[in-house]
């Protein structure tokens, strides 16, 4: 039979057609032994594969030299594409391909000699078949390379999208659990079907908490499974436990170095699960059908605060380098947002704690008013702030009661709040008037912004970090971050308002420094907001300060607030007071109760400004409760006043404070007579302690000094001061007022302290 180099080789694929499950066999024992990376997954390289490139070569051979017929699979794209998701090299791909070629051309090259014995045809047909394979060859690898740069530049280009997600989606906040949240999130959405993340219980401690435990103890902060039939991990958040020593993340915390894992089971224990000493022991990976892992530690500034763990059991594709590189980027991004939300979380608490040591630490009991007060700090981006209260007792069976804002937050408008309530309370202990009170605070302020402005002149501006700022860097209180208070010149802003309930007249005087106005609440449900005159910011100073005066009858509130409680993102000062009104409208069981229903329904989940919030129900003093003696300036009213006091401690059931009310009230008396201006009058209040006033017109202040030996006078407030609990001096628009507070534990003094 006479040949033709076309007809040869057309002829040997026809006889070597019924062998090519041989053939196929012999190229995939040929590729498993040179190129065992593409069997390492089912989905890279399989023996149709081979078998759809033998067919197609063999039917081109032996239909005849149209090279059309040499196109490779279409399926062979998707392949290319595969092995580059798979993170493997395009040269195994090439390589494959000419292992291919040699296999099939030495088969077809032993077929010929049985066919023709023509050496010269022979090697004709060899030359056309060795063309026509590495055209083949050549076909089938342009089209898989393009296909395989096509899938490795689009998946680059969706890892920087990734990237530059999380840039966006991690860390908005400075809450520690949402930022790791954030992070679970987004990996489950792109990359992960599972996702644990766990921080050592020790970055977590409070500075000054004392250490104990395992220091190798993590606690469970976030953690996402992706949807589906995923697998929960058997860890609960914020649950302590710890990882089997030598398992993955235990190395990755030990190391601090990344790793990945893959398919082999043992390789992946420990991952998903606890120490068997744990109350509640992990499952195995295995078992979960996790087939792939990252397992990164979240390291800043050198220092190692967790691990994260990623997972892969639905998706068939495993992590590869290139995962593994741009995912320790988004955690690397992570530790940072983490490392400056706990250094502002440790911030934020001293300054919290400093707030909350300089308020009141208990309510003090007084018979003037039932009080309820609360303190909510700001959104933890925000800080805390200069918010404070106060229930200050008074002379005369008085009560002030006082709401303070001090602008700015953090622990500089802490500070500042604590000596600005310190102030206060000094000046209401010296009984001043609230107008003359806001005035002297005013000086105050005045000469703490002198003071902050000279320091920042001679240091330097105070470091963002250190002004309560956001330690993130961004997303801090405007105003922080400049200056003590959040002014760059070292000013510094308040506003206060002050109030005095006389439950004896039952009047409340009113003062106001810039601060909103208060309401009040009869006892029919109506609300009234104040109306006070107005009265400059603290720290302004030459503007006066004006009082009012306001009738309280008993079981009245009043409600004092800073603005904190009426702005809101939502709404404007109005829309806060119409609101404050229709909730205080409200019946309720208790002040307590009032106060919870108006913070639930004035202030957001995550208020933007500190709120202070003090509700005051007053309680007049009845008539029984109190006497008044109008005294002639003659020293026989001394021995009246006396007999007068008696009859009516016999009266009240306090004969056992007699002989020192006596006491007390001759000698304040006959200073008043000897010293004083008519007209004089004594008073008696029976509260909680039995209380002695004397007024006179005269505004000379009594001074208490020690008398010398042989002094005939200069005993009388020392003995009035030893036998009584409290005792001073509080002057009105017209003359004095001088007083003592006493009670059982009153005693006579010894003669040494007099």
């Amino acid at each position: 039979m006479d040949f033709t180099a076309d007809s040869l080789l057309s002829r040997a694929a026809q006889v070597l057609g019924p062998k090519a499950g041989a053939l196929v066999q012999e190229m995939e024992d040929a590729l498993r032994r040179d190129v065992p990376e593409l069997w390492e997954d089912p989905d890279l390289m399989t023996s149709q594969n081979i078998a759809d490139h033998v067919a197609t070569v063999l039917f081109a051979l032996e239909h005849g030299p149209d090279r059309s017929l040499l196109e490779p699979p279409d399926a062979d794209a998707e392949h290319a594409r595969r092995l580059a998701r798979h993170g493997k090299p395009v040269t195994a791909m090439l390589r494959a391909f000419r292992l291919g070629q040699g296999v099939v051309v030495a088969r077809l090259l032993e077929e010929m000699p049985r066919l023709t014995s023509d050496p010269e045809l022979i090697s004709a047909a060899a030359g056309k078949l060795i063309g026509i394979a590495t055209e083949y060859v050549d076909r089938a690898s342009e089209r898989g390379v393009i296909a395989f740069q096509e899938e490795r530049d689009r998946r680059v280009r969706w890892r920087l999208s990734v990237v530059n997600e999380a840039s966006t989606r991690i860390g908005t906040t400075l809450d520690i659990a949402r930022t790791l949240q954030e992070l679970a999130d987004l990996a489950t959405e792109q990359f992960a079907d599972l996702v644990t993340v766990d921080l050592l219980d020790s970055v977590l401690r409070t500075p000054g908490t004392p250490a104990g435990g395992d220091p190798g103890a993590l606690r469970r902060i976030a953690q996402k499974s992706a949807a589906g039939e995923s697998p929960e991990p058997t860890t609960e958040p914020q649950q302590l436990h710890t990882y089997v020593p030598g398992s993955p993340p235990d190395r990755a915390l030990a190391t601090g170095r990344s790793a990945r894992y893959d398919t082999d089971a043992s390789s992946l224990t420990g991952l998903t699960g606890a120490s068997p000493t744990t109350a509640e022991p992990g499952l195995d990976a295995g078992a979960r059908g996790i087939h792939s892992a990252l397992v990164i530690p979240l390291r800043a500034r050198g220092t190692t605060l967790g691990v994260a763990q990623f997972f892969r059991h639905l998706s068939p594709e495993p992590f590869d380098d290139a995962d593994l590189l741009f995912v320790q980027d988004i955690v690397a991004r992570t530790a940072v947002a983490v490392e400056h939300a706990l250094r502002y979380t440790q911030m934020r608490a001293a300054a919290l704690a400093l707030q909350r040591s300089l308020l009141p630490q208990g309510a003090p009991g007084h018979s003037a008013v039932e009080v309820a007060r609360r303190y909510v700090p700001a959104d933890a981006e925000l800080g805390v702030g200069g918010d404070w209260y106060d229930v200050i007792p008074l002379s005369g069976a008085r009560v002030a009661l006082v709401v303070g804002d001090v602008v700015g937050h953090g622990i500089h408008a802490a500070a500042t709040m604590g000596r600005l309530r310190t102030a206060v309370r000094t000046l209401a202990d010296i009984d001043l008037p609230p107008d003359e009170l806001l005035t002297h605070l005013d000086d105050v302020v005045i000469r703490l912004s002198a003071e902050n402005t000279a320091t920042l002149d001679g240091q330097g501006a105070v470091p963002a970090a250190e002004c309560g700022g956001s330690a993130g860097g961004g997303g801090g209180p405007a105003g922080d971050g400049e200056g003590p208070n959040g002014g760059g010149d070292g000013d510094i802003g308040a506003t206060c308002l002050y109030a005095v309930y006389d439950p004896v007249c039952r009047r409340c005087t009113l003062a106001r420094a810039g601060h909103v106005l208060p309401a009040m609440v009869s006892r029919d449900g109506a609300v009234d907001i104040l109306d006070l005159p107005p009265g400059p910011p603290l720290g302004l100073g030459g503007l006066p300060f004006e009082a009012a005066e306001v009738d309280l009858p008993d079981g009245s509130l009043l409600a004092l607030y800073t603005d904190g409680l009426l702005v809101a993102h939502d709404h404007d000062v109005e829309a806060g007071l119409s609101k404050l009104r229709h909730v205080l409208a409200r019946p309720s069981v208790s002040l307590e109760a009032t106060c919870d229903t108006v913070l639930d329904a004035l202030l957001p989940a995550r208020p933007d400004d500190d709120v202070a919030l003090l509700l005051a129900r007053t309680n007049g003093l009845g008539d029984r409760q109190v006497v008044t003696w109008e005294l002639e300036a003659d020293p026989v009213a001394v021995s009246r006043a006396r007999s007068s006091v008696s009859e009516q401690l016999t009266a009240w059931g306090l004969e056992d404070l007699d002989f020192t009310a006596e006491l007390v009230v001759s000698e304040l008396v006959t200073n008043a007579i000897r010293y004083g201006q008519p007209p004089i009058r004594l008073r008696l209040i029976n509260d909680s302690t039995l209380l002695c006033e004397v007024s006179d017109d005269s505004s000379t202040t009594p001074h208490l000094r020690r008398a010398r030996v042989f002094d005939e006078g200069g005993r009388g407030l020392l003995l009035v001061a030893q036998v009584a609990r409290r005792w001073g001096t509080r002057h009105a628009r017209r003359g004095k007022t001088v007083w003592a507070e006493l009670d059982d534990g009153a005693g006579l003094p010894t003669p040494a302290s007099i």
